[in-house]
């Protein structure tokens, strides 16, 4: 908990959309400050209003490995499992994003700092030490470590790993919110997370994964990679 008795904003934070609108849809509004840790696109079928989405609402928005990898048409050095999918869904935002939302997920800054009622926060899509490939798991506890010891904030944001992540470090949180779009900890809800009365929690909400399933199975991609997304999406599946 951050020692806070004066906390009077709802803070949102959301990470690794994966263009899955119908999951980003059912997460509620009405917050102060909306914080987006990255990877807006790939893997799913709805990267505009997905964007658009994030551009309208957020504080602040970083960028993911995805962003990077669509807006720059580098790769996103994935998981090799998962590069089939990867590139074909490329080639499918390279098809419905314009010149305005590549501009966009080009622009976001790797890191992002600010303080939200006297608590600093740290922002970057994977770690501090890697802002955007760097792959720590929850249970990498001495990493994490190492990774907060020269930061001067209270709360370092991370998406990147897909996994959610509440972890008290000493006298700072590591927290990461999991993946609106593509869960992979076998929870196929829509993961997100809050800070609410200084306390921040892990949050899930159900949504209609057949109906992203269903707007995959439509786009002009392998059916190998739709039923590898179909299952993932499915079962909240690790994806290595």
């Amino acid at each position: 908990m951050v020692e806070r008795h004066t906390w009077l904003m709802r803070i949102l934070i959301v990470s690794d959309i994966h263009a899955n609108f119908e999951a980003l849809s059912r997460i509620p509004e009405g917050w102060d400050h909306v914080l987006c840790l990255g990877d807006l696109v790939d893997y799913g079928p709805d990267p505009v209003p997905c964007v658009a989405w994030v551009r309208e609402r957020a504080t602040v928005a970083i960028r993911g490995n995805h962003d990077q990898a669509v807006a720059s048409r580098v790769d996103c050095r994935c998981a090799p499992v998962m590069q089939e999918a990867s590139q074909r869904t490329r080639e499918l935002m390279w098809q419905l994003l314009g010149p305005d939302d590549l501009g966009y997920l080009s622009a976001r800054p790797l890191t992002a700092d600010l303080e939200l009622d006297g608590v600093r926060f740290h922002m970057v899509h994977a770690t501090p030490s890697d802002p955007l490939y760097r792959y720590l798991r929850p249970s990498d506890e001495a990493r994490w470590k190492a990774e907060v010891e020269a930061l001067k904030a209270d709360i370092l944001l991370v998406g990147h790993t897909h996994l959610p992540m509440l972890l008290q470090v000493g006298e700072k949180i590591v927290l990461n919110p999991g993946s609106v779009g593509l869960p992979s900890d076998g929870d196929p809800r829509a993961a997100f997370a809050v800070i609410e009365d200084g306390v921040p929690r892990l949050e899930r909400v159900e949504y209609d994964v057949e109906a992203t399933v269903g707007r995959l199975d439509r786009k002009t991609l392998p059916a190998t990679v739709v039923d590898k997304l179909s299952r993932l999406l499915r079962t909240g599946g690790a994806r290595i």
